[in-house]
């Protein structure tokens, strides 16, 4: 069954993740109509289409040729493009920043399940081929995860680009990623978290963060799995020598049986008792295509979806916990 997709936003991705990935499944997608804040982008993508550039996210969400709203990057609208889809029917897949503020963000959930839409919200590192083989590993020959150390160095220019403006709530959704990462390689929740922060200034944005979560389940901290979560903005995108000089793993698991290093999208490096295992993903789908095909199977089901938002909710709601334990100095009991 092919869909018919409106997009809404283009961003910095389109031309190296989006539209090759639709291309590549355009045996299940086509595109309609595209809207975007810059007029002139979204005439030149209709046009590599055949579609239609759409003066509005509401007009694009009412058409009656268009089945799906792909909302493919963050557009001075914010989440409005989800309620209009919400108030014509219209499954939405989201790659957008959800709302940060927990009563917000759960206002959208409420109105998406009102509504009753196949929902989709964007996890790429869960869908990253070396995560989907690390996980296979945990189960068949690594073993529950025992510690999991998370880190993401962000080198400072990237971060100051108008597009992608530093501040606290992009400083929380990286965090917000990192911890849904973590939460879903372990299989399980979080039961505390306690963390701590470093700024130049005071007052100002943060240099670095850190957060430890743990995952024991009876209540008695550092008897079960833990996982240190860390981002850095502290190395300047000029110091080029510097920003590739020794990065840490992207996630480094350690196991009942084994230790895996991973480095997104398809890198991993694995451990046992045999020695040493380096895998080739690379021939793998890409992950934007995977992504798409799971959204595309969730709208076809007969059974109606809702993926990603829980998740974001609950990320969410423990990086606000991690906050309130850098005020109080003190561990956080997570509900």
């Amino acid at each position: 069954m092919k869909l018919r997709a409106g997009i809404v936003g283009l961003g910095s991705q389109w031309d190296q993740r989006y539209k090759p990935a639709l291309r590549a499944l355009a045996d299940r997608f086509e595109v309609r109509g595209i809207c975007e804040q810059v007029a002139h982008r979204a005439a030149k993508a209709a046009a590599e289409f055949g579609a239609v550039a759409v003066d509005g996210y509401r007009a694009l969400a009412a058409r009656d040729d268009v089945d799906v709203i792909l909302y493919l990057a963050d557009q001075w609208c914010g989440p409005m493009p989800i309620l209009a889809a919400c108030d014509h029917g219209k499954a939405v897949y989201s790659a957008i920043s959800l709302p940060i503020d927990v009563p917000e963000a759960e206002q959208l959930r409420a109105r998406i399940d009102a509504s009753g839409i196949a929902f989709m919200a964007e996890l790429p590192r869960r869908h990253a081929p070396a995560t989907v083989r690390l996980k296979e590993l945990i189960a068949t020959r690594l073993g529950t995860p025992r510690m999991l150390f998370c880190h993401r160095r962000v080198p400072l220019g990237r971060r100051s680009a108008p597009s992608q403006p530093r501040d606290r709530a992009s400083e929380a959704r990286d965090l917000m990623e990192l911890v849904d990462w973590c939460r879903y390689v372990a299989g399980a929740e979080p039961t505390s978290v306690v963390a701590v922060r470093h700024a130049e200034a005071p007052g100002g944005l943060d240099d670095y963060q850190m957060m430890s979560l743990d995952f024991t389940q009876e209540g008695r901290p550092g008897d079960g799995a833990i996982a240190q979560v860390s981002c850095g903005y502290y190395m300047p995108e000029q110091w080029e020598e510097a920003v590739g000089f020794r990065p840490p793993p992207a996630l480094q698991v350690v196991c009942t049986n084994g230790i895996a290093f991973v480095d997104l999208p398809s890198s991993l490096v694995w451990f046992d008792s045999f020695g040493r295992h380096q895998e080739s993903l690379d021939s793998d789908r890409p992950v934007d295509e995977h992504m798409l095909i799971q959204f595309h199977r969730k709208v076809t089901s007969l059974v109606r979806a809702v993926s990603g938002l829980d998740d974001t909710l609950r990320a969410m709601k423990i990086v606000a916990a991690a906050s309130a334990s850098q005020s109080e100095g003190r561990r956080m009991p997570l509900g």
